[in-house]
């Protein structure tokens, strides 16, 4: 495992994808033709189901498919993988989010998290947004981890692991181009004025972007570079002074 620091999170949490059943099936998943087969023989786009699920107010069966338009609930000890589109998620316990629809029935536009946490990796594709009580971030194609701490007030925590994405909270934008692991907080109340500030890389590891990404056919940065970087939040491989964070105000 790489090295990953946890801040109210469970180490359990981080290494779900090292679950034998998990791997079976998405090694399953893979060998039969991942989401396009998946659609063309009217299966299930749900990769691995765990927990108690909410789907739409009701409780979720491992064989039922998510949509977009679709509201998922996650219960303690719970979670949810699930490919829509050219983007695969995990949604870890206790979380609440919307994902909105696009042009198409397969095609998100926004995923809308209002608790909790979710782990994504998007293709290349059409405008997408993650949204948060307190920041928006506008994907590219990339790889990212999202979560609403809960235990402070509602501040959101953002990580561009790698990939470009266009970040906003409160009055203030950033553009984040990021090799590894480049970190937000979405501020509830402005801190130094600014409602975007940097963060450290928390709860979230190299290995679970790397399934995610298997799922739909992709690598991360990290693997197509063949080496990783300084997971300091900043968001290079190579060691950078704070200064280059790009939530630093300007001077």
């Amino acid at each position: 495992m790489t090295q990953h620091t946890l801040q109210g999170r469970r180490e359990e949490e981080v290494t779900w994808f090292q679950r034998r059943d998990t791997l079976k099936a998405a090694a399953a998943w893979v060998a039969t033709g991942g989401l396009p087969a998946a659609l063309a023989q009217q299966r299930s786009n749900v990769v691995d189901f765990v927990g108690d699920i909410l789907l739409n107010g009701q409780r979720m069966l491992p064989q039922q498919v998510v949509q977009t338009g679709d509201e998922i609930i996650t219960g303690a000890s719970s979670r949810l993988v699930f490919v829509i589109g050219t983007a695969a998620f995990h949604v870890r316990q206790n979380s609440r989010l919307r994902v909105e629809r696009g042009a198409t029935l397969n095609t998100m536009s926004l995923l809308r998290l209002l608790n909790g946490a979710v782990v994504s990796v998007f293709g290349r594709g059409v405008a997408r947004a993650i949204v948060t009580p307190t920041l928006t971030a506008g994907i590219r194609g990339t790889g990212v981890y999202t979560e609403v701490m809960a235990d402070q007030g509602g501040r959101s925590y953002f990580c561009n692991c790698y990939g470009t994405v266009d970040m906003q909270a409160g009055g203030n934008r950033a553009l984040s181009v990021s090799s590894y692991h480049q970190s937000f907080w979405g501020e509830v109340e402005p801190r130094g004025g600014r409602f975007l500030t940097p963060a450290p890389a928390l709860n979230h590891t190299d290995e679970e972007l790397e399934f995610l990404a298997g799922l739909i056919d992709q690598r991360t940065a990290w693997q197509i570079a063949g080496r990783t970087g300084v997971k300091d939040g900043r968001g290079y491989m190579e060691q950078q002074p704070p200064e280059m964070h790009p939530a630093m105000p300007a001077r």
